[in-house]
């Protein structure tokens, strides 16, 4: 099968060596020119050191290695995905089946990225989202690792479960592509806000005080925008909170650590040298949680840090403080 990985980072080329691995015709598109050039010609993107390239992976930066694709994996960040939607439309047939792997909301718009995709390609493609606790350094070493192919259409997602999975690569597929899509984003304003813990030198219990809360506050929103509950407990849900919390691999958690060390949201963004979708997806929250009228006290905090230049030590007394609950009967949860 021929496919196209759209988007040469971390994610985007660990994919592309699943697919190679499974035996596809696999082209990594870059929109850098200069970029494509480097990676191919030392066999090495540098955003998965020591991982060496096929020679059979085709490194391009022209939108023509679209033409006659099967299978077109997005793996543009976030904020990219609409310009990357609007280029590939031109090169795509009907019967293409897009994959969005991109983890955020759209800023201003609150679109989930199948949405986007759907728009700019004129609804004329099925879209899967393709989710859960994945790691691109890990995938790239073929360490175990499983995901979910969410799509309404059935038969469309498990034509990308069938793509991708292998011995190291296990995919489940779910119907639910609102919740999946849903979970993905949510969860990275919980990990950059549990990075943010760990820079004020809390350790495991807050940690997971923080998780198990912000999952249930992330169930209560996912479920409101059109999610199935049952979601936020998957791979996709909890399995992705708990790898992106938990690891320095991630670059929310990273960002967050040096926040709550005493710098600014754009002085860690910029150390950590990559997209922090985590500080895009907070204003998407805050939006979404307002609209839907949704209690959302750890993902408003930390938009309240992010772009109000709140404390974090200021805030962690706030949560701590809140009126008495009852977890059962006053709180949604699993």
């Amino acid at each position: 099968m021929k496919a196209v990985v759209l988007g040469s980072g971390g994610w985007g080329t660990a994919l592309a060596l699943v697919l190679c691995d499974n035996g596809h015709d696999v082209t990594l598109w870059s929109h850098n020119p200069a970029k494509a050039e480097s990676i191919c010609k030392t066999r090495e993107n540098p955003l998965l050191k020591g991982v060496s390239l096929p020679e059979n992976l085709k490194i391009v930066s022209d939108l023509d290695c679209l033409e006659g694709a099967e299978l077109v994996v997005c793996a543009s960040p976030s904020f990219a995905v609409r310009e990357t939607g609007l280029k590939a439309a031109p090169h795509l047939k009907p019967e293409t089946v897009l994959v969005t792997v991109s983890k955020g909301i759209e800023r201003d718009t609150n679109l989930r990225m199948s949405q986007i995709l759907q728009e700019t390609t004129k609804y004329q493609c099925k879209v899967v989202a393709l989710s859960g606790p994945s790691h691109a350094e890990e995938v790239g070493l073929r360490l175990p690792t499983g995901c979910v192919s969410a799509c309404p259409d059935r038969t469309a997602a498990r034509f990308v479960q069938d793509a991708f999975m292998n011995d190291c690569f296990r995919i489940y597929t779910s119907y639910d592509i609102i919740g999946v899509e849903l979970a993905a984003a949510l969860k990275n304003v919980i990990a950059l806000s549990c990075g943010i813990c760990s820079g004020l030198g809390f350790q495991d219990n807050t940690k997971a005080l923080l998780m198990t809360r912000a999952m249930a506050e992330i169930t209560r929103l996912g479920e409101q925008l059109g999610g199935t509950r049952r979601t936020f407990g998957g791979l996709a849900g909890m399995g992705d909170l708990i790898v992106t919390c938990t690891s320095m691999h991630s670059r929310n958690n990273r960002a967050g650590i040096l926040i709550g060390q005493g710098k600014s949201a754009s002085e860690a963004m910029e150390e950590v040298g990559a997209v922090v979708e985590g500080y895009y997806a907070a204003e998407s929250v805050h939006q979404l949680a307002e609209r839907e009228g949704i209690e959302m006290p750890i993902s408003q905090c930390a938009y309240e840090i992010l772009y109000q230049g709140k404390q974090p030590k200021d805030v962690v007394s706030e949560l701590m403080t809140r009126a008495k609950k009852d977890e059962l009967l006053e709180t949604t949860w699993l």
